[in-house]
């Protein structure tokens, strides 16, 4: 059920932490690179697909399971890495890995959370997958792999597409920066604002701990420091030196080509991701939904295709299991619930993501999710549905 009355969707979390949240925070979750074309085109690729449900199919009885990498999954569902996502809730990073514990879903857990790998492993007992850069100091890339090792974390997300950080620049207008000091130019949004600041006043001082003792200074000067140590000088054989050290599951984030999901796959990887970085990076790049079924038939069925992007409805999700999509992944969509009501608003979204997807099976006459097919939706452009709404 809703955390509160009159949130019955993914868009009223997302109001609700419009209201609750300072505007360049809100912001730095909201927008994405430049005219923001990809985060349109993300949520609106999936109104191009409408479902094609059957008659008469007996559908009282409708499973959501998916299997991957030896656990179960109670729906098709996992939550992507989401940098910095404490700033939204005190402890947010663990307050995520609790709700996906409590819904039975996969964490991917972001390499620059505020929280370490290690807190936010043993906040809950769910499975978590760590996402990881090849950086230009492949020592800590190494270390990053043993500390992950160590926590317990099932898989690696490798993520491929920010070689760089893109360009936003709703954050440029902003400043963005988060700063607990009242200032003239904080008074504004501390009376508008005043629950997020008495909340985060009970936070730890805010950096990313992943980093911690490789950057000194606050949180701005850590995210530089982080910055300077991506790559972007990176081939396929870096790839395949990571399948090298990382015995457990390896997935490859960021593949909207099927060219690289074939080399990926030949390459060594468990499953990829098909993934624009939620129109964050790459402005103009292809949405993640009309990049799916090419990647899938590149794939062939050898490993597990997953998709991020743009979801924000459980019949999302059914399109793009039909499309091929073993499982697809939130990031926005959850952080709204985070920023309302931390691991209760995070559940709360889950809950009504997984309603409208079991909702839309019993109605379209699907049992399982096997019984979803590429004959199970049928493509009709429109343009009157682009743009309509901004989320990834």
């Amino acid at each position: 059920m809703p955390v509160h009355k009159g949130l019955i969707n993914v868009m009223d979390y997302r109001a609700a932490a419009e209201r609750a949240l300072p505007r360049m925070l809100y912001d730095f979750v909201a927008g994405g690179a430049l005219d923001e074309q990809t985060v349109s085109r993300n949520r609106a690729g999936f109104g191009d697909w409408w479902l094609r449900g059957r008659s008469f199919r007996s559908s009282a009885q409708v499973s959501l399971r998916r299997d991957l990498f030896g656990s179960t999954l109670s729906f098709p569902l996992m939550l992507a890495p989401t940098g910095a996502s404490g700033l939204l809730w005190p402890f947010g990073e663990a307050e995520t890995a609790r709700a996906a514990a409590a819904k039975g879903i996969v964490m991917q857990v972001s390499a620059g959370s505020l929280q370490s790998m290690e807190d936010i492993a043993v906040a809950s007992d769910g499975d978590k997958w760590l996402q990881l850069f090849l950086y230009r100091d492949r020592g800590l890339t190494l270390e990053f792999l043993e500390r992950a090792r160590a926590a317990g974390y099932r898989a690696i997300c490798v993520t491929t597409d920010a070689p760089v950080h893109g360009r936003r620049d709703r954050d440029s207008r902003n400043g963005f920066s988060i700063d607990r000091k009242l200032t003239p130019a904080t008074l504004i949004d501390v009376v508008w604002h005043y629950r997020w600041w008495l909340r985060m006043a009970r936070a730890p001082r805010f950096a990313m701990q992943n980093f911690a003792g490789r950057s000194t200074g606050n949180m701005v000067d850590m995210a530089a420091y982080i910055s300077s140590v991506l790559d972007p000088d990176v081939t396929w054989d870096d790839f395949s030196w990571l399948r090298e050290q990382w015995q457990g599951p390896l997935v490859v984030k960021g593949v909207l080509d099927p060219r690289d999901a074939r080399e990926a796959v030949e390459r060594g990887a468990d499953a990829v991701q098909v993934s624009n970085h939620g129109g964050r990076q790459l402005d103009g790049t292809l949405a993640s939904i009309d990049a799916l079924p090419a990647v899938v038939e590149a794939v062939g069925g050898r490993v597990p295709v997953l998709l991020d992007g743009g979801i924000s409805r459980g019949t999302d999700i059914v399109k793009a299991v039909a499309l091929g999509a073993h499982a697809c992944v939130i990031g926005r969509a959850h952080l709204w619930g985070l920023a309302v009501a931390g691991a209760r608003g995070v559940e709360a979204v889950l809950d009504i993501l997984e309603q409208e997807m079991r909702n839309a099976m019993t109605i379209g006459g699907w049992n399982t999710l096997c019984e979803l097919d590429r004959a199970s939706v049928a493509r009709l452009p429109s343009t009157s549905l682009q743009g309509e709404r901004h989320d990834g």
